[in-house]
């Protein structure tokens, strides 16, 4: 039995043994001072998932496809003066997939998105994938709350980034209050489970779990498990200056690594909340800390001195059933935004899903994004079309994974169950990637990158 069965076992045996193993009967009614009553009303929530995903890469490259599927349930106690304990894990099992272990025999690269649906650090494994995903003591008072312990916390640069099996999950204190107007998020964190791993991992370990790209030279990054980086400390602040204007503020401390600070503003036109336009435009400016995170330039994530930033705007219109946005995103050529991808996905207005624009500099980016719900019928249906202008993958400087120019066309299709399948929710996504850079005639920047369509099913039940 492995720590997640084991945790939720122990939980659940001593529950059904306080509720059903008594020789006196026990009144059946809440009791704020009873722990009986406060396990008794505790709630239980479960999600089984399937997720089926397939690359089409370009001809006389080697195609991938996984089918992965799986579950858990997540338990939480009622009230106690304030108080609630949280625990959570789920499984997953491989049940038809491509040896994702196997290299494309002509570049040599290795597999990227049907990976991820398991335990990239072990890709043999089929069975034994599972993980405990919350373990938490939280405490909540009029408008505030604080949680300590294993989570789940969704900010600009640490989310859940849920594009596979299971979300990133995170270990530390997280605060939540409210002061007047201004809503404040914030904490520390001293660990750290990625998408796609079922370990719990120190801020340093955690970096470089993925795949590392190049350094600035050229030469393979080698910053994996040679981090020293004990916390990251977070606060985010929104203050709605108006009812149309919000204005946020993030950042974010990687111990000796880097300071990532983002400043974004959101302003409705008109007072219709359900037919308005909008615009919002966004800045994010990073710096390296000490040595980036090791005194050994072949051994650090962030160089020394390294410095980014970048711009962001966006103007759209929004009515009850659709949405509609043009977006733009530029990454100055003073030097690569970073932002480890095993935190979280990009908080780009331009991020499209199964793509990245963390590891460039000098990046312009458009995007044209699309929102439609089906009156109550539950679908809805989302789209996008992106142009990513890219430095050349020769460039070493400003372009860490070796990505050309690329266009993307994202059409996502959800579907959501009511009636005898009420809690099911099904999800269609096509994306295709098209080549716009130069690849130098060298598929390495070509295969699981461009020229390549991914086809995901999921389906998810919850109760």
């Amino acid at each position: 039995m492995t720590v997640p069965y084991a945790a939720i076992g122990v939980l659940f045996s001593l529950l059904s043994h306080s509720v059903f193993a008594q020789h006196e009967p026990v009144e059946d009614k809440k009791d704020s001072s009873s722990l009986l009553s406060v396990f008794r009303n505790g709630k239980t929530e479960g999600h089984f998932r399937y997720f089926f995903m397939t690359t089409d890469n370009k001809k006389g490259l080697t195609d991938y496809h996984a089918h992965a599927a799986g579950g858990g349930l997540c338990y939480a106690t009622a009230g106690f003066h304030g108080f609630r304990l949280g625990i959570g894990g789920f499984f997953i099992f491989n049940t038809g997939s491509s040896d994702l272990v196997k290299t494309d025999p002509s570049t040599q690269q290795v597999n990227r998105y049907e990976i991820g649906l398991f335990d990239i650090e072990n890709p043999s494994n089929k069975n034994d994938i599972d993980r405990l995903e919350e373990l938490y003591l939280s405490y909540s008072w009029k408008k505030n709350s604080v949680v300590l312990g294993k989570q789940i916390i969704n900010t600009p640069f640490i989310n859940p980034q849920d594009g596979r099996m299971r979300p990133t999950g995170v270990e530390g204190i997280w605060l939540k209050t409210k002061t007047g107007t201004a809503k404040i998020d914030g904490g520390l964190l001293w660990g750290i489970s990625p998408r796609s791993t079922v370990r719990w991992f120190n801020i340093g370990q955690s970096i470089g779990i993925y795949p590392q790209g190049v350094n600035e030279s050229g030469k393979p990054s080698d910053y994996k498990e040679h981090i020293s980086s004990n916390f990251i400390g977070i606060i985010g602040i929104s203050y709605p200056v108006s009812s149309r204007l919000k204005i946020q503020l993030w950042e974010q401390l990687t111990q000796q690594v880097s300071n990532t600070i983002l400043l974004q503003a959101d302003q409705q036109f008109g007072e219709n909340k359900e037919e308005h336009y909008y615009a919002a435009v966004q800045t994010i400016i990073q710096h390296s800390i000490k040595n980036g995170g090791n005194h050994d330039p072949a051994h650090t994530y962030m160089p020394k001195g390294n410095n980014a930033v970048s711009f962001g705007a966006r103007l759209g219109w929004k009515e009850k059933h659709q949405d509609i946005s043009f977006n733009y995103t530029r990454i100055t050529q003073q030097g690569r935004y970073l932002m480890p991808r095993e935190w979280g996905r990009d908080p780009f207005f331009t991020f499209l899903p199964r793509e990245r624009n963390e590891g460039f500099g000098d990046l312009d980016a458009w995007m044209l994004q699309y929102k439609k719900q089906f009156g109550e019928s539950g679908f809805q249906l989302y789209t996008g079309m992106g142009y990513y202008q890219l430095p050349d993958v020769l460039n070493t400087r400003l372009n860490k994974y070796g990505m050309p120019s690329y266009t993307q066309l994202n059409i996502e299709l959800q579907y959501h169950f009511n009636g005898l399948l009420k809690g099911t929710q099904a999800q269609l996504l096509y994306v295709y990637k098209g080549q716009e850079g130069d690849s130098h005639n060298n598929d390495k920047y070509v295969i699981n990158k461009v020229n390549a369509s991914l086809f995901n099913l999921i389906l998810n039940y919850r109760f």
